[in-house]
Protein backbone atom coordinates (compact mmCIF):
# COMPACT_ATOMS: atom_id res chain seq x y z
CA UNK A 1 0.00 0.00 0.00
CA UNK A 2 1.73 3.94 -1.01
CA UNK A 3 1.62 6.64 1.03
CA UNK A 4 -1.63 7.89 -1.35
CA UNK A 5 -3.53 4.93 -0.46
CA UNK A 6 -2.76 5.11 3.15
CA UNK A 7 -3.40 8.62 3.42
CA UNK A 8 -6.99 8.05 1.79
CA UNK A 9 -7.95 5.28 4.22
CA UNK A 10 -6.88 7.68 7.06
CA UNK A 11 -9.04 10.19 5.58
CA UNK A 12 -12.09 7.89 5.32
CA UNK A 13 -11.38 6.62 9.15
CA UNK A 14 -11.91 10.30 10.21
CA UNK A 15 -15.18 11.13 8.17
CA UNK A 16 -16.38 7.98 9.16
CA UNK A 17 -15.91 9.01 12.82
CA UNK A 18 -16.94 12.13 12.29
CA UNK A 19 -20.35 10.61 10.66
CA UNK A 20 -20.74 8.31 13.23
CA UNK A 21 -20.62 11.28 15.60
CA UNK A 22 -23.10 12.45 13.67
CA UNK A 23 -25.63 10.04 13.48
CA UNK A 24 -25.42 8.87 16.95
CA UNK A 25 -27.65 11.31 18.69
CA UNK A 26 -30.32 10.01 16.11
CA UNK A 27 -29.40 6.56 16.40
CA UNK A 28 -32.76 4.89 17.39
CA UNK A 29 -34.67 7.29 15.07
CA UNK A 30 -32.37 6.38 12.15
CA UNK A 31 -32.39 2.36 12.81
CA UNK A 32 -35.98 2.44 13.97
CA UNK A 33 -37.14 4.40 10.29
CA UNK A 34 -34.58 1.59 8.73
CA UNK A 35 -36.93 -1.53 10.21
CA UNK A 36 -40.13 0.54 9.76
CA UNK A 37 -39.17 0.97 6.26
CA UNK A 38 -38.24 -3.41 5.95
CA UNK A 39 -41.50 -4.26 7.17
CA UNK A 40 -43.53 -1.93 4.86
CA UNK A 41 -41.39 -2.68 1.58
CA UNK A 42 -43.33 -5.37 0.38
CA UNK A 43 -46.65 -2.82 0.66
CA UNK A 44 -44.23 -0.74 -0.77
CA UNK A 45 -43.77 -3.34 -3.88
CA UNK A 46 -47.46 -3.37 -4.31
CA UNK A 47 -48.52 -0.19 -4.38
CA UNK A 48 -45.50 1.37 -6.59
CA UNK A 49 -47.11 -0.40 -9.54
CA UNK A 50 -49.94 1.77 -9.12
CA UNK A 51 -49.50 4.90 -8.10
CA UNK A 52 -45.62 5.39 -8.34
CA UNK A 53 -42.51 5.43 -6.13
CA UNK A 54 -42.75 8.82 -4.58
CA UNK A 55 -47.01 8.60 -4.06
CA UNK A 56 -46.64 5.19 -2.24
CA UNK A 57 -43.67 6.07 -0.14
CA UNK A 58 -46.15 8.87 0.86
CA UNK A 59 -49.32 6.96 1.13
CA UNK A 60 -46.72 4.59 3.34
CA UNK A 61 -45.56 6.99 5.94
CA UNK A 62 -48.78 8.88 6.31
CA UNK A 63 -50.34 5.39 7.07
CA UNK A 64 -47.49 4.69 9.79
CA UNK A 65 -47.87 8.49 11.54
CA UNK A 66 -51.49 7.70 11.96
CA UNK A 67 -51.00 4.10 13.25
CA UNK A 68 -48.27 5.41 15.35
CA UNK A 69 -50.31 8.56 16.71
CA UNK A 70 -53.93 6.71 17.16
CA UNK A 71 -52.13 3.85 19.49
CA UNK A 72 -50.53 6.58 21.09
CA UNK A 73 -53.64 8.44 22.09
CA UNK A 74 -55.33 5.65 23.39
CA UNK A 75 -53.23 5.15 26.06
CA UNK A 76 -52.38 8.89 26.87
CA UNK A 77 -56.34 8.67 27.17
CA UNK A 78 -56.90 5.56 28.81
CA UNK A 79 -54.04 6.65 31.52
CA UNK A 80 -55.65 9.51 31.90
CA UNK A 81 -58.87 7.98 32.90
CA UNK A 82 -57.48 5.95 35.24
CA UNK A 83 -56.01 8.57 37.06
CA UNK A 84 -59.27 10.85 37.08
CA UNK A 85 -61.17 7.64 38.02
CA UNK A 86 -58.60 6.77 40.87
CA UNK A 87 -58.51 10.23 42.08
CA UNK A 88 -62.71 10.54 41.93
CA UNK A 89 -63.22 7.26 43.81
CA UNK A 90 -60.89 7.66 46.47
CA UNK A 91 -62.73 9.53 49.57
CA UNK A 92 -60.33 10.87 51.72
CA UNK A 93 -62.12 11.13 54.99
CA UNK A 94 -63.37 7.73 54.87
CA UNK A 95 -59.59 6.54 54.11
CA UNK A 96 -58.50 8.42 56.62
CA UNK A 97 -61.05 7.23 59.27
CA UNK A 98 -60.18 3.17 58.01
CA UNK A 99 -56.48 3.90 58.82
CA UNK A 100 -57.33 5.55 62.53
CA UNK A 101 -59.85 2.63 62.86
CA UNK A 102 -57.05 0.33 62.40
CA UNK A 103 -54.51 1.72 64.24
CA UNK A 104 -56.34 1.98 67.37
CA UNK A 105 -58.76 -1.66 67.24
CA UNK A 106 -55.62 -3.37 65.35
CA UNK A 107 -52.57 -2.22 66.73
CA UNK A 108 -54.18 -0.96 70.27
CA UNK A 109 -52.37 2.93 69.83
CA UNK A 110 -54.39 5.21 71.76
CA UNK A 111 -56.00 8.29 70.03
CA UNK A 112 -53.47 10.94 70.80
CA UNK A 113 -50.81 8.61 69.48
CA UNK A 114 -52.72 8.47 66.39
CA UNK A 115 -53.37 12.31 66.35
CA UNK A 116 -49.51 12.44 66.72
CA UNK A 117 -48.80 10.47 63.87
CA UNK A 118 -51.39 11.65 61.90
CA UNK A 119 -49.97 15.37 62.09
CA UNK A 120 -46.48 13.97 61.49
CA UNK A 121 -47.17 12.29 57.79
CA UNK A 122 -49.38 15.18 56.92
CA UNK A 123 -45.72 17.71 57.67
CA UNK A 124 -44.32 15.32 55.82
CA UNK A 125 -46.72 15.00 52.81
CA UNK A 126 -46.34 18.76 52.20
CA UNK A 127 -42.66 18.46 52.64
CA UNK A 128 -42.86 15.95 50.12
CA UNK A 129 -44.66 18.28 47.68
CA UNK A 130 -42.69 21.38 48.02
CA UNK A 131 -39.78 19.29 47.24
CA UNK A 132 -41.38 17.44 44.28
CA UNK A 133 -42.77 21.01 43.08
CA UNK A 134 -38.77 22.64 43.40
CA UNK A 135 -37.50 18.84 41.81
CA UNK A 136 -39.77 19.62 38.79
CA UNK A 137 -39.26 23.19 38.50
CA UNK A 138 -35.57 22.25 38.55
CA UNK A 139 -35.93 19.95 35.96
CA UNK A 140 -37.97 21.66 33.75
CA UNK A 141 -35.11 22.90 31.44
CA UNK A 142 -34.02 19.53 30.70
CA UNK A 143 -37.56 18.16 30.15
CA UNK A 144 -38.09 21.42 27.57
CA UNK A 145 -34.98 20.01 25.88
CA UNK A 146 -35.40 16.65 25.77
CA UNK A 147 -38.82 17.40 24.22
CA UNK A 148 -37.32 19.33 21.15
CA UNK A 149 -34.65 16.38 21.22
CA UNK A 150 -37.73 13.89 21.01
CA UNK A 151 -39.44 16.05 18.38
CA UNK A 152 -36.14 16.68 16.35
CA UNK A 153 -35.89 13.19 16.16
CA UNK A 154 -39.37 11.93 15.20
CA UNK A 155 -38.71 14.71 12.30
CA UNK A 156 -35.65 12.57 11.17
CA UNK A 157 -37.87 9.15 11.53
CA UNK A 158 -40.06 10.82 9.26
CA UNK A 159 -38.44 11.97 6.82
CA UNK A 160 -36.25 9.06 6.93
CA UNK A 161 -38.77 6.51 6.13
CA UNK A 162 -39.89 8.21 3.24
CA UNK A 163 -36.89 8.34 1.52
CA UNK A 164 -35.80 4.76 2.53
CA UNK A 165 -38.58 3.66 0.92
CA UNK A 166 -39.03 6.06 -2.09
CA UNK A 167 -35.00 5.35 -3.04
CA UNK A 168 -34.72 2.43 -0.64
CA UNK A 169 -33.90 0.20 -3.60
CA UNK A 170 -30.85 2.40 -4.59
CA UNK A 171 -29.55 2.04 -0.69
CA UNK A 172 -29.40 -1.60 -0.83
CA UNK A 173 -27.63 -1.57 -4.52
CA UNK A 174 -24.99 0.76 -2.84
CA UNK A 175 -24.38 -1.15 -0.01
CA UNK A 176 -24.01 -4.00 -2.20
CA UNK A 177 -21.44 -2.80 -4.12
CA UNK A 178 -19.26 -1.28 -1.23
CA UNK A 179 -18.99 -4.36 0.67
CA UNK A 180 -15.80 -6.01 0.70
CA UNK A 181 -16.80 -9.37 0.12
CA UNK A 182 -17.19 -11.63 -2.69
CA UNK A 183 -20.29 -11.52 -4.51
CA UNK A 184 -20.99 -15.11 -3.36
CA UNK A 185 -20.32 -14.35 0.31
CA UNK A 186 -22.41 -11.05 0.46
CA UNK A 187 -25.58 -12.39 -1.34
CA UNK A 188 -24.95 -15.29 1.25
CA UNK A 189 -25.01 -12.66 4.11
CA UNK A 190 -27.69 -10.53 3.04
CA UNK A 191 -29.94 -13.03 2.27
CA UNK A 192 -29.51 -14.55 5.78
CA UNK A 193 -29.97 -11.50 7.55
CA UNK A 194 -33.46 -10.80 5.50
CA UNK A 195 -34.21 -14.33 7.23
CA UNK A 196 -33.71 -13.57 10.24
CA UNK A 197 -35.00 -10.51 10.68
CA UNK A 198 -38.23 -11.59 9.22
CA UNK A 199 -38.29 -14.07 11.62
CA UNK A 200 -37.83 -12.02 14.43
CA UNK A 201 -40.47 -9.62 13.51
CA UNK A 202 -43.18 -12.59 13.35
CA UNK A 203 -41.96 -14.26 15.63
CA UNK A 204 -41.91 -11.16 18.45
CA UNK A 205 -43.54 -8.25 17.23
CA UNK A 206 -46.20 -9.96 15.88
CA UNK A 207 -47.00 -12.67 18.71
CA UNK A 208 -46.40 -9.93 21.50
CA UNK A 209 -49.17 -7.79 19.42
CA UNK A 210 -51.22 -10.89 19.17
CA UNK A 211 -50.84 -12.07 22.75
CA UNK A 212 -51.73 -8.33 24.02
CA UNK A 213 -54.80 -8.25 22.12
CA UNK A 214 -56.18 -11.69 23.14
CA UNK A 215 -55.44 -10.79 26.87
CA UNK A 216 -56.89 -7.11 26.49
CA UNK A 217 -60.10 -8.91 24.91
CA UNK A 218 -60.07 -11.42 28.21
CA UNK A 219 -60.05 -8.66 30.14
CA UNK A 220 -63.01 -6.65 28.85
CA UNK A 221 -65.32 -9.93 28.81
CA UNK A 222 -64.56 -10.60 32.11
CA UNK A 223 -65.30 -7.05 33.10
CA UNK A 224 -61.72 -5.59 34.13
CA UNK A 225 -61.51 -2.08 33.90
CA UNK A 226 -58.35 0.30 31.65
CA UNK A 227 -58.56 -2.64 29.14
CA UNK A 228 -56.98 -0.16 26.94
CA UNK A 229 -54.27 0.70 29.06
CA UNK A 230 -53.86 -3.14 30.53
CA UNK A 231 -53.59 -4.19 27.05
CA UNK A 232 -50.63 -2.18 25.98
CA UNK A 233 -48.80 -3.11 29.04
CA UNK A 234 -49.25 -6.71 28.19
CA UNK A 235 -47.83 -6.15 24.66
CA UNK A 236 -44.83 -4.46 25.75
CA UNK A 237 -44.47 -7.21 28.60
CA UNK A 238 -45.03 -10.46 25.76
CA UNK A 239 -41.77 -9.10 24.06
CA UNK A 240 -39.88 -11.28 27.46
CA UNK A 241 -40.47 -14.25 26.76
CA UNK A 242 -39.62 -16.05 30.06
CA UNK A 243 -41.65 -13.27 31.78
CA UNK A 244 -45.03 -12.38 29.56
CA UNK A 245 -48.68 -11.02 30.23
CA UNK A 246 -48.50 -13.42 33.12
CA UNK A 247 -47.06 -10.52 35.17
CA UNK A 248 -50.48 -8.23 34.21
CA UNK A 249 -52.90 -11.29 34.08
CA UNK A 250 -51.68 -13.40 37.40
CA UNK A 251 -52.91 -9.71 39.99
CA UNK A 252 -56.04 -9.84 37.57
CA UNK A 253 -57.56 -13.08 38.83
CA UNK A 254 -56.72 -11.85 42.70
CA UNK A 255 -58.75 -8.64 41.57
CA UNK A 256 -61.79 -9.83 40.36
CA UNK A 257 -61.36 -12.69 43.12
CA UNK A 258 -61.98 -10.16 45.51
CA UNK A 259 -64.56 -7.67 43.21
CA UNK A 260 -66.64 -10.46 41.27
CA UNK A 261 -66.46 -13.36 42.37
CA UNK A 262 -64.57 -16.73 41.92
CA UNK A 263 -66.08 -17.67 38.80
CA UNK A 264 -64.63 -15.13 36.88
CA UNK A 265 -61.68 -15.05 39.13
CA UNK A 266 -61.24 -18.47 37.70
CA UNK A 267 -62.58 -18.04 34.39
CA UNK A 268 -59.72 -15.60 33.89
CA UNK A 269 -56.88 -18.10 35.70
CA UNK A 270 -57.49 -20.66 33.01
CA UNK A 271 -57.86 -18.59 30.00
CA UNK A 272 -54.38 -17.38 31.42
CA UNK A 273 -53.02 -20.67 31.46
CA UNK A 274 -55.04 -22.18 28.57
CA UNK A 275 -55.01 -19.71 25.63
CA UNK A 276 -52.48 -16.76 26.70
CA UNK A 277 -49.54 -19.75 27.80
CA UNK A 278 -50.17 -21.30 24.50
CA UNK A 279 -49.83 -18.09 22.41
CA UNK A 280 -46.74 -17.66 24.45
CA UNK A 281 -45.38 -20.89 24.31
CA UNK A 282 -46.36 -22.89 21.00
CA UNK A 283 -46.49 -20.16 18.63
CA UNK A 284 -43.61 -18.32 19.39
CA UNK A 285 -41.38 -21.50 19.41
CA UNK A 286 -42.98 -21.90 16.15
CA UNK A 287 -42.17 -18.80 14.43
CA UNK A 288 -38.64 -18.69 16.39
CA UNK A 289 -37.61 -21.80 14.99
CA UNK A 290 -39.06 -21.34 11.45
CA UNK A 291 -36.45 -18.66 10.73
CA UNK A 292 -34.14 -16.78 13.56
CA UNK A 293 -33.59 -19.41 15.84
CA UNK A 294 -33.05 -17.09 18.88
CA UNK A 295 -32.83 -18.28 22.48
CA UNK A 296 -35.53 -16.92 24.69
CA UNK A 297 -32.36 -15.84 26.85
CA UNK A 298 -30.79 -13.48 24.06
CA UNK A 299 -34.36 -11.99 23.32
CA UNK A 300 -34.28 -10.68 27.19
CA UNK A 301 -30.94 -9.05 26.30
CA UNK A 302 -31.67 -8.01 23.27
CA UNK A 303 -34.80 -6.05 24.48
CA UNK A 304 -33.43 -4.98 27.54
CA UNK A 305 -30.08 -4.10 26.31
CA UNK A 306 -31.93 -2.41 23.30
CA UNK A 307 -33.79 -0.11 26.31
CA UNK A 308 -30.91 0.61 27.55
CA UNK A 309 -28.85 1.31 24.24
CA UNK A 310 -31.93 2.78 22.03
CA UNK A 311 -34.98 4.16 24.55
CA UNK A 312 -37.92 2.64 23.75
CA UNK A 313 -37.15 1.44 20.23
CA UNK A 314 -34.74 -0.58 21.32
CA UNK A 315 -37.82 -2.78 22.27
CA UNK A 316 -38.13 -3.72 19.06
CA UNK A 317 -34.35 -3.45 17.49
CA UNK A 318 -32.41 -5.26 20.05
CA UNK A 319 -33.43 -8.85 19.28
CA UNK A 320 -33.41 -7.56 15.50
CA UNK A 321 -29.71 -6.08 15.74
CA UNK A 322 -28.82 -9.73 17.60
CA UNK A 323 -30.31 -11.75 15.17
CA UNK A 324 -28.43 -9.59 12.29
CA UNK A 325 -25.14 -10.35 14.42
CA UNK A 326 -25.94 -14.02 15.14
CA UNK A 327 -26.46 -14.45 10.88
CA UNK A 328 -23.51 -12.72 10.29
CA UNK A 329 -21.61 -14.45 12.34
CA UNK A 330 -23.35 -17.80 10.76
CA UNK A 331 -22.15 -16.58 6.94
CA UNK A 332 -18.96 -15.93 8.43
CA UNK A 333 -17.88 -19.48 9.68
CA UNK A 334 -19.75 -21.00 6.34
CA UNK A 335 -17.74 -18.84 4.20
CA UNK A 336 -14.42 -18.27 5.71
CA UNK A 337 -13.51 -20.31 8.90
CA UNK A 338 -14.91 -23.76 7.59
CA UNK A 339 -13.21 -23.64 3.99
CA UNK A 340 -9.96 -23.46 6.01
CA UNK A 341 -10.36 -26.03 8.45
CA UNK A 342 -11.42 -28.36 5.35
CA UNK A 343 -8.09 -27.13 3.43
CA UNK A 344 -5.77 -27.94 6.71
CA UNK A 345 -7.62 -30.98 6.93
CA UNK A 346 -7.38 -32.77 3.76
CA UNK A 347 -4.51 -34.30 2.71
CA UNK A 348 -1.76 -33.11 0.70
CA UNK A 349 -2.56 -35.46 -2.10
CA UNK A 350 1.14 -36.06 -3.24
CA UNK A 351 1.57 -39.81 -3.46
CA UNK A 352 5.00 -42.00 -2.50
CA UNK A 353 6.37 -43.73 -5.02
CA UNK A 354 6.85 -47.31 -3.62
CA UNK A 355 10.53 -48.46 -2.96
CA UNK A 356 11.45 -51.74 -4.57
CA UNK A 357 14.83 -52.38 -2.54
CA UNK A 358 14.15 -51.01 0.97
CA UNK A 359 17.81 -51.83 1.90
CA UNK A 360 18.88 -49.56 -1.35
CA UNK A 361 16.66 -46.81 -0.45
CA UNK A 362 18.10 -47.07 3.29
CA UNK A 363 21.72 -46.82 2.24
CA UNK A 364 22.90 -43.48 1.97
CA UNK A 365 24.48 -42.38 -2.05
CA UNK A 366 27.79 -42.21 -0.93
CA UNK A 367 28.17 -45.79 -0.07
CA UNK A 368 26.48 -47.38 -2.93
Amino acid sequence: MDVRTTSFALLLLVLAAIAALMVAPLLQYVMGAALLAFILYPAFERLEPYVGARIAALVLTALAIVGAIVPLLIVSLAVLNTVVSFATDLDVATTLDRLRTVATDEFGLDTEHVQSLETAALDELEASLSDAVEIALSELPGLINRGIEMGVGLLVFVFLLYYLLADGDELVDWLREVVPLEDRVRDELFDEIYVVTWAVIESHVLVAVVEGLLGGLGFYLLGVPNVAFWTVIMVILSFLPAVGVWLVWAPAVGYLLLTSGTARAVAMLLYGLTVLSLVDNYLRAYAVDKGSGLHPAVVIVGVIGGIYLLGIMGLFLGPVLLAVFKAGLNVFNKTSLKPQRRTRSEPTGQATEPVSNPESAATPPAEQ
